[in-house]
């Protein structure tokens, strides 16, 4: 058995040791405000969920809940600050998917250098995003073989995505590979620039999250080709999934989820989980992530345990097959 293997497998057992234990509880916590880091800046979707869960967790915890963003270097600067956090509970992370393949993409040494699936404890996957391709209305493009014929027939297309080693530029890889083209990759700093220049057809698609293009497909400004995930969207369901399409393979979901250090304690883990399954069922927050265009999830700690170990095998080996570095 590899490193990384034996790695992967402790990682997935820690987890199963918190999911078995279901009476321990720790006695003393919180014992002062929790710090509810936010890897990104204020604004964002992540942002956003955060501050709807920290509402919520103080009326439960009785103690502030308090969100601390702390952006830089992809992330990395305010991740691996819970790496190296104390694991008694009071500062925790919440994480969108890219926390897993950016040790994979960027350069990281020192303070900013952090293992998604070594250095902390899974508490909670609290929330799901597609991840949709998007085109102006103008340009004519109404359907995924539509763009993929084109390519095929020589015609120069690009397609946009948030940033070179995100989700949304790695499935643009799988497409290509799965379609048997080459499509350019234009790498954005961020979604807000991706949606600006496909609304002016400066690039034919882009990759993106429902939350930022919901409206503009709503009001007729952008159509959506097809999602990326395993099944239809909640927010686009009259959109196909790219399986559907038949290209197979490219199953690819956005996350978010509730962290802290690794060595938790799991009765802290226990009392969280506990706590976010809760407000995950509350018809408020379930309205108010809808209307971010983001669908709630939930369950036990080992679903995120899982889903960190999958995805941080299968988007290494993607970002080597692909040779994709950050920019």
């Amino acid at each position: 058995m590899s490193f990384k293997r034996r790695e992967v497998v402790r990682f997935a057992a820690a987890a199963a040791t918190v999911l078995a234990a279901r009476g321990t509880r720790a006695q003393s916590w919180p014992s002062r405000p929790v710090t509810l880091v936010v890897a990104f800046p204020a604004g964002g979707d992540t942002d956003a969920v955060a501050r709807i869960y920290a509402e919520k967790l103080t009326s439960q915890l009785k103690q502030p809940v308090i969100v601390e963003n702390r952006p830089g270097a992809g992330g990395a600067i305010g991740t691996a600050y819970v790496a190296k956090a104390a694991p008694d509970g009071h500062t925790l992370l919440y994480a969108p998917s890219p926390f897993v393949i950016a040790p994979h993409v960027l350069r990281l040494s020192g303070a900013t250098r952090y293992s998604a699936a070594e250095d902390f404890t899974p508490v909670i996957k609290d929330a799901r995003l597609q991840l949709v391709l998007v085109t102006a209305t103008g340009t004519g493009i109404k359907r995924v073989e539509q763009l993929i014929a084109e390519a095929k027939a020589g015609k120069a297309l690009s397609y946009a995505s948030p940033g070179a080693g995100s989700p949304m530029h790695i499935v643009g890889e799988m497409l290509n590979k799965a379609a048997g083209v080459s499509i350019a990759h234009v790498p954005y700093r961020g979604s807000a620039p991706v949606v600006a220049d496909v609304l002016g057809a400066h690039v034919p698609v882009g990759w993106v999250t429902p939350g930022t293009v919901v409206e503009h497909i709503r009001a007729g400004r952008l159509r959506a080709l097809a999602v990326a995930g395993s099944d239809r969207s909640r927010v686009l369901p009259d959109v196909p999934t790219l399986t559907e399409l038949g290209y197979k393979g490219i199953q690819v979901d956005a996350w978010q989820g509730l962290l802290g250090p690794r060595g938790l304690a799991p009765g802290i883990v226990r009392t969280l989980n506990q706590h976010m399954n809760e407000i995950l069922k509350m018809r408020d927050v379930v309205a108010r992530l809808m209307a971010l265009s983001i669908e709630p999830a939930g369950g036990e700690p080992i679903v995120l345990a899982q889903q960190i170990v999958q995805d941080d095998e299968r988007f290494g080996k993607l970002v080597k097959e692909f040779g994709i570095r950050a920019d």
